[in-house]
C-alpha cells in the first residue's frame, strides 16, 4: 500500500515537474545565476513549490540559487516553530521575518471593511525589501493554476476588470522580478503531492477576511463547473492566453477601425515564438439547454 501510494506521488510530482519546466522555458522564469527568494506560508501550495524547484534545480542545465523566506506577519496562533523545523530538518537555506502587520492592518482598517488590500501592500512591500537585504534576483510566489483563474473571477465580478496573475512581473519600480513557477499547476496535483509527502500544512485563513470568504465563491463556481465536464478549468485558463482584442470594449486595445468596421488584431501570444497560452485549448461539444419548463 504505501509502496503505491509512493509510486502515485512520483508520478504527481514528474507531472508538475514537466509543468513548471515547460513553463520555464516558454517564458524564462529563472534563469542562470538567479537567487530566488522562495516565499513560504506554510500552505500545501507553497512547500510543493519549495521541494519541487529543488527537484527542478538538480535536472536543469545550468545553476541557480534558492533562499526560502517566511514572513510572520502577527497573527494570533501563527506557528512559525513549525515551518522552522521543516525547513532545518530538510536542509533548506532559509530566512525568518517577522513584522507585525497584523496590528497595523486592524488599526488602520475601518470596521466592516476587508483587511487584504493593506495587509496584501504591507506584506509586499516586506517582501521586497527583504528580497533586496538577500540579494535575491527573482520573488517565488506559490500560486496555482485555480488561483489565477480565481483571481481572474475575482476581478471580472467585483473589481469590473479583465486581470489575473501573470507567472512573471516587474514591479513598478523595476527592482523585483515576481515569478509564479506554480501557475500552471492544477491545485488537486499539489494537494495530492502534500498529503502523500506530509508536508506541515499551516492553515491559509488565520485572519477570516472578506476577500477569503469571496475566493471562496469563486473556487466553488470553478468546482461546479469541472463537475459538468473536467476540461473547464482547462479552457478557462487557456483563455487567458486566447485574447480577441476587437471584441472586447477598451479603446485603448488594438481594435482598428476599416471602413466602419473592427479588424481582429493579432494577440501579442501569437506574435511570440513561444507556444502560447491557449495551445492546449479544447474544444468543448455544446448542445441546446432543454426547455424543462413542462
Amino acid at each position: 500500500m504505501e509502496d503505491a501510494q509512493a509510486g502515485s506521488a512520483d508520478r504527481i510530482e514528474r507531472r508538475l515537474l514537466r509543468q513548471i519546466s515547460r513553463l520555464n522555458k516558454q517564458r524564462g522564469l529563472i534563469e542562470p545565476g538567479d537567487k530566488v527568494m522562495v516565499a513560504i506560508s506554510g500552505g500545501k501550495d507553497s512547500w510543493g513549490m519549495l521541494h519541487l524547484l529543488r527537484a527542478y534545480q538538480r535536472k536543469l542545465p545550468f545553476e541557480f540559487s534558492m533562499v526560502a523566506v517566511n514572513l510572520d506577519q502577527g497573527h494570533p496562533g501563527f506557528p512559525v516553530s513549525t515551518i522552522r523545523d521543516h525547513l532545518v530538518q530538510q536542509g533548506f537555506e532559509h530566512h525568518l521575518v517577522t513584522v507585525d502587520t497584523h496590528r497595523v492592518v486592524k488599526e488602520h482598517t475601518p470596521e466592516g471593511k476587508a483587511f487584504c488590500s493593506l495587509c496584501s501592500r504591507l506584506r509586499r512591500g516586506i517582501l521586497y525589501r527583504t528580497a533586496t537585504d538577500l540579494g535575491a534576483t527573482k520573488i517565488a510566489l506559490g500560486h496555482h493554476r485555480e488561483d489565477v483563474l480565481e483571481t481572474f473571477l475575482l476581478n471580472f465580478v467585483y473589481a469590473g476588470q479583465l486581470k489575473a496573475m501573470p507567472c512573471k512581473l516587474r514591479s513598478d519600480s523595476g527592482e523585483h522580478t515576481v515569478i509564479r513557477p506554480l501557475a500552471t499547476c492544477a491545485e488537486a496535483d499539489l494537494a495530492a503531492l502534500a498529503t502523500a509527502r506530509g508536508y506541515p500544512i499551516v492553515p491559509c485563513d488565520l485572519c477570516g477576511s472578506q476577500e477569503n470568504l469571496r475566493r471562496k465563491k469563486m473556487k466553488a463556481l470553478i468546482s461546479e463547473f469541472e463537475l459538468e465536464d473536467s476540461r473547464i478549468p482547462s479552457n478557462m485558463f487557456a483563455a487567458l492566453g486566447n485574447i480577441k482584442p476587437s471584441h472586447l470594449w477598451d479603446e485603448e486595445l488594438g481594435t482598428v477601425a476599416r471602413g466602419g468596421e473592427s479588424a481582429d488584431v493579432e494577440p501579442r501570444a501569437a506574435r511570440s515564438s513561444s507556444p502560447p497560452a491557449h495551445a492546449g485549448l479544447v474544444r468543448l461539444r455544446t448542445t441546446p439547454a432543454r426547455d424543462e419548463s413542462c
